[in-house]
């Protein structure tokens, strides 16, 4: 580990004196075209500048990442804040630098052994969480992933044509995922969706900042009649009572992945 921090900061030293003396140029130019005055405001300097200087700051992060391995780990129930948090902490009691850790997948600056892997899988599983290996399972949380990201982190109005997106953003045929889904999970694609869009819709009558009909069409439904029906369908109960109700009990986000598994 400490070899690859060298490297990285020996090719980063290497690349900011490089970037200092294109910058001791460029600002020579510039003040000879000020003198000329081909540079009528001070402005179109600024603006000249500060292009450079963002230049600058990607050719160093370049530098401290390119031509580095990085390992991409995925990582199955890791679908709230709190997981993401659980996760960051196993990684760094394993001494273990990640770059992005994202719904469902991490990524590491160096390769670990298979000692490594199964103490991070052994950490993880007490937290509820699971490393996995196999790539169906691997794209079945992507798709879990993708649908969890739209309807709980988008500000957007839930997408219209939703196997759309979920198979461009996958790239892969929609058909193929829904009946891959099906087969490994008990349960369909729209179903999945379902579930997770009641519970959005509990969360959001529980923090009571839209109406029903705001809330029906956020979440793509046709009217508030079919985002009644189906709520009700869910719960056993309509929305205005749900929100009338005491105590609002809703299903954290990782357990709604398990539940259809566990029916």
């Amino acid at each position: 580990m400490l070899q690859l921090l060298s490297e990285s900061l020996k090719h980063a030293l290497f690349r900011i004196s490089k970037a200092n003396n294109i910058l001791s140029s460029f600002l020579d130019k510039i003040f000879t075209l000020i003198r000329v005055n081909k540079y009528r405001n001070y402005v179109t300097f600024l603006k000249s500048y500060v292009t450079f200087k963002v230049s600058i700051s990607f050719t160093f992060m370049d530098t401290c990442f390119k031509e580095k391995n990085i390992l991409k780990l995925y990582i199955k129930y890791m679908v709230s804040a709190r997981c993401k948090k659980a996760v960051k902490t196993e990684l760094r009691k394993l001494g273990l630098h990640f770059v992005v850790v994202d719904l469902g997948e991490v990524e590491i600056m160096e390769d670990i052994s298979n000692e490594e892997r199964m103490e991070l899988k052994i950490a993880l599983l007490d937290s509820g969480l699971e490393l996995m290996d196999d790539k169906r399972a691997i794209l079945i949380e992507k798709i879990k992933n993708t649908i969890i990201d739209m309807i709980y982190n988008s500000e957007d109005k839930v997408k219209i044509n939703i196997s759309g997106f979920i198979s461009d953003t996958l790239k892969q045929d929609y058909t193929y995922l829904s009946n891959l889904f099906s087969e490994v999970q008990g349960t369909t694609i729209e179903q999945f969706i379902i579930f997770h869009k009641i519970e959005r819709i509990k969360e959001m009558i529980i923090y009571d900042e839209l109406s029903i009909t705001d809330i029906a069409w956020k979440m793509n439904y046709s009217s508030v009649a079919h985002l009644s029906n189906q709520f009700k369908k869910v719960t056993g109960l309509s929305p205005s009572h749900f929100k009338q109700l005491k105590d609002k009990r809703r299903i954290p986000i990782e357990d709604i992945a398990t539940i259809n598994n566990e029916n």
